[in-house]
């Protein structure tokens, strides 16, 4: 028996519509912030990957050659297609640029809870406004998706200038084992290693910097830096809008890759790995062939927010019906259940020509009322309608069951 490759998941229709449901929420709500929903290939070129992340990356990801020799990749994440769709596609574009996307993308890492090797992303790029008002848009944008998705989590906001101006003397290499430290949260080795390093004095202010939780304590730590006013005005809005967080100046998020604000949400159901979001403001479009541009975004993990959820990915109740007939009503039932169809009432017919009782044994099985179209309804023109949970039944018309239906 063939079966599907590790990593990867087949879903079974009930899955497909909690899934479809929690999705048509969030593009609801991105809509409403004005993004635009984007789609890249699955396959990019190869390079477009390691420029920005090195070599390294390329064993964490499904590389491939096609019949002309190219080096290809199936997408690992969404930021550099969108990217690269802006430099080819979108520079002429009125700024700011307001894009969103929901694709799946490919990794070759080990499978684990809400980890697989074929994942959805949901994000969203802000392109072109480099302002403290476009930053907190971003951060309220993804609050408020995982919001309406109904997920419970926690956001933590965090700034690159906090550890770039602590760490400023240290080498690059030094800089980088100690935001990979504080990335893991492992605060104890980031500390041996300014010791190893002879760094001591940096010590406390790194554990008083980790430790911060208001800006007030943050620039106690490393001063009133350049950009303390935009940060200011930045968490200002944010408190204007009312938006929950706590503030994390150990959130690192690669600082090859962003320059500026950064945020992570880490959701509740989700056991040691709970990031369920992470973005922040950064400048790509310049390697790959654009103007230096800024920009600020984020990725939920889709899988993620539904393993949160769990029971709680509920779809909204619908009235099912299944039309059951008799051999005199059988040639009416698809026109019925175009009539409820029409107003949006999930109608099944039955289309194995099974006897009248093993049709309603499947009618209570799989649906909430029968419309039983016998003899007797053909001659008057009417259907019965039967609530199969109840076990009542009443004779109508189908305008006037429609209507029933629609209101139920």
């Amino acid at each position: 028996m063939i079966q599907k490759p590790r990593g990867t998941r087949d879903m079974l229709p009930d899955e497909m519509e909690r899934r479809r449901e929690i999705e048509a929420r969030m593009r609801g709500q991105a809509r409403l912030y004005g993004f635009q929903e984007i789609a890249t290939p699955v396959f990019e070129e190869l390079e477009l990957f390691t420029i920005r992340s090195g070599e390294g990356i390329i064993s964490e990801m499904y590389v491939f050659e096609d019949k002309s020799g190219r080096s290809l990749a199936l997408r690992p994440e969404l930021t550099a297609p969108a990217l690269r769709m802006y430099v080819e596609e979108g520079r002429s574009l009125n700024k700011p640029v307001k894009w969103c996307y929901f694709s799946d993308c490919f990794r070759y890492e080990r499978p684990q809870k809400g980890r697989y090797r074929q994942f959805w992303q949901f994000g969203a790029e802000l392109i072109g406004a480099d302002t403290a008002m476009g930053d907190a848009e971003v951060i309220i944008l993804g609050y408020d998706l995982l919001k309406t998705a109904g997920v419970k989590f926690v956001l933590r906001i965090g700034h690159l200038s906090f550890m770039r101006t602590l760490l400023a003397d240290l080498t690059d290499e030094d800089k980088k084992k100690i935001r990979a430290f504080l990335d893991k949260r492992e605060e104890n080795a980031a500390i041996n290693h300014l010791r190893d390093i002879d760094f001591d004095h940096l010590c406390e202010p790194l554990v008083r910097l980790c430790g911060a939780r208001t800006l007030d304590e943050v620039f106690a730590v490393i001063g009133e830096i350049p950009e303390a006013a935009r940060i200011r005005e930045m968490f200002s809005i944010l408190d204007l809008s009312e938006i929950p967080y706590e503030i994390n100046p150990a959130i690192a998020r690669g600082l090859d890759y962003y320059t500026g604000m950064v945020f992570e949400c880490f959701a509740e159901g989700l056991g040691a790995e709970n990031q369920i979001l992470g973005g922040g403001a950064y400048r790509l479009a310049h390697l790959f062939g654009g103007e230096d541009t800024p920009s600020a975004g984020f990725a939920i993990g889709f899988d993620r927010v539904m393993v949160a959820l769990g029971e709680e990915s509920w779809i909204p109740w619908q009235p099912k019906v299944m039309i059951v007939t008799t051999n005199e009503g059988r040639n009416r039932a698809l026109y019925i259940a175009g009539e409820f169809r029409m107003n949006g009432i999930i109608t099944e017919t039955d289309l194995m020509n099974r006897s009248f009782s093993a049709q309603m044994k499947a009618a209570g099985k799989n649906a909430d009322y029968a419309i039983i179209i016998g003899k007797d309804e053909v001659a008057a023109g009417i259907i019965t309608l039967k609530d199969m949970k109840a076990g009542t039944q009443e004779k109508l018309t189908v305008p006037e069951a429609i209507r029933k239906l629609s209101s139920a």
